[in-house]
């Protein structure tokens, strides 16, 4: 047996009742190292298996590693951490996945490559066997999934859910990954991808789940909805820097319209339309401002890289801007409030020339509570730069 210092190669399978299968990944991949001259070793990272899983690893020589936290990341991270080898190859227990091909991604780490991500689908090489992958999510999850990580996290992979993939086991430590459930494999590749690890891709084969007695661990529904909430978790911009400056930018587009009262195409922009567009204006900063809120929260707790553009946003705009652009705001909101309320009061407090009104009094309150908001949150981003500088 080789040394801890001598390992190369380290196989990470999580397994819980996986007897059906287990044995057959087991024994492909202690054959696929040996036949390749791979120093290298099995490591079962058990989940509370009680239906002689361990005991079939045991024989066929693989090392078990207990791991009480239940949950598919819990299982690999202690797996992963219980790694002697340089590398780290992981894969599922069903046999979906061919450890026979183990060398294609050693050969690409042995590169310099610190994640190799395997390739099931055709449009990056791969290979889906008939009746291994619903149809469902081979043509629509599958590659919708995939194509929002390369457009919002600059992923450059083909198959976003491949659960075989290969990396540095150094790479790993680097990440501090945070998730202990099925979205374990997907922070992967995003952090992976946020802070400019070297990603390679490998075509790979899928095969038809192995086992006949046990049931898929994977629910379509929920299983997307959680990808879909990891995502935009993930991503200040797309849920809320974006929909921000859109809200933002229509509520100024309606402004325009409705404060001169325009009439286009026989449809009058009126008080009501100043409602709407207020609405826009206040969503938007709240929106704008999480955005900034949560960005600066995510690098300071290691879920991003430090930014450059955060880094100078902080610079330009500082508490002590927010606070006089507020205060830019509420100065005048207040007074135009004001002056309707003596003009009220000067009418005898009867009923009001609303169309004329309004015109005042929703821009002026609309200007109060966005300056009030500005300044509130001027102070907490402010809270959250403080050891920025």
């Amino acid at each position: 047996m080789a040394h801890p210092g001598d390992v190369e190669v380290s196989v990470v399978i999580p397994c819980l009742n996986e007897h059906e299968t287990l044995g057959i990944c087991v024994q492909k991949a202690t054959e696929t190292l040996r036949n390749s001259k791979i120093v290298g070793e099995v490591v079962v990272a058990d989940n509370g298996s009680t239906d002689g899983s361990i005991e079939i690893a045991q024989g066929l020589g693989a090392r078990v590693v207990p791991v009480a936290q239940k949950g598919y990341g819990h299982a690999l991270i202690g797996g992963i951490q219980a790694a002697r080898g340089k590398y780290v190859i992981m894969g599922d227990a069903d046999d979906s996945y061919d450890f026979r091909e183990i060398p294609k991604f050693v050969t690409r780490l042995r590169e310099g490559y610190d994640l190799v991500q395997g390739c099931r689908l055709p449009w990056g090489g791969g290979t889906v066997k008939p009746g291994a992958m619903p149809f469902s999510h081979r043509w629509l999850g599958n590659p919708m999934f995939t194509l929002m990580s390369r457009w919002m996290f600059h992923a450059p992979i083909h198959d976003i859910y491949c659960g075989m993939r290969g990396f540095k086991k150094e790479m790993f430590g680097r990440l501090n990954l945070r998730c202990t459930g099925m979205e374990f494999a997907t922070e992967m590749i995003i952090k992976a991808s946020l802070f400019g690890e070297r990603i390679a891709e490998v075509p790979i084969t899928l095969w038809p789940d192995g086992r006949k007695l046990a049931k898929p661990h994977l629910r379509t529904i929920r299983d997307g909805w959680r990808t879909l909430r990891f995502f935009l978790l993930f991503s200040p911009k797309w849920l809320f820097w974006y929909p921000g400056l859109l809200l933002t930018v229509l509520g100024l587009l309606g402004y325009l319209l409705a404060l001169p009262g325009v009439t286009l195409g026989g449809v009058t922009f009126d008080a009501h339309t100043l409602l709407v567009s207020s609405m826009c204006l206040l969503l938007g900063e709240q929106a704008v401002a999480f955005a900034v809120i949560t960005m600066a929260f995510s690098i300071r707790e290691g879920f991003r890289p430090p930014s450059a553009r955060v880094n100078r946003f902080f610079q330009i705009f500082t508490l002590e801007r927010g606070v006089v652009f507020g205060l830019g705001l509420v100065i005048p909101g207040l007074f135009l409030v004001g002056l309707v309320a003596f003009r009220w009061a000067a009418g005898g407090m009867g009923p009001l020339d609303y169309p004329s009104t309004m015109r005042l009094v929703i821009p002026s309150v609309t200007a109060v509570v966005l300056g009030v908001a500005l300044m509130l949150h001027s102070f907490l981003c402010s809270m959250l730069g403080l050891d920025r500088r």
